[in-house]
């Protein structure tokens, strides 16, 4: 099913996306793909970003030394209350982030928060 979007410069078209499109079960957990908005004013998840078929992560720390990748994955552990770890894009914005624990219960939280 589509979704139209009508802003003032345009009309976007959006289908119906889910937590399922953007993650993998994986042994042990979850692999989600996120994609990470730093030195953002507030922090939260901002939807899902069908283009890039990720969760849009904003966070408040800047990326620099590493910081945001730890407040991403601190932002995800909460969300989910599982570990979570980078485990590709460590450089960039567009992350793979494993979630260990038990897939069916991230899955519903992650859908919960989104």
């Amino acid at each position: 099913m589509l979704l139209f979007e009508k802003n003032h410069k345009s009309l976007r078209a959006y289908t119906n996306m889910d937590v399922r499109n953007v993650s993998k079960h994986v042994e042990g957990g979850v692999e989600v793909r996120i994609s990470a908005s730093p030195n953002s004013d507030r922090k939260g998840t901002d939807g899902m970003n069908e283009w890039r078929k990720s969760i849009t992560v904003r966070i408040r720390s800047p990326p620099a030394d590493g910081k945001a990748n730890r407040e991403t994955e601190e932002y995800i552990k909460g969300i989910t209350g599982c570990r979570s770890e980078i485990i590709k894009g460590h450089t960039s914005r567009q992350k793979i982030v494993m979630v260990y624990g038990d897939a069916d219960e991230i899955i519903r939280s992650l859908e919960a928060s989104v």
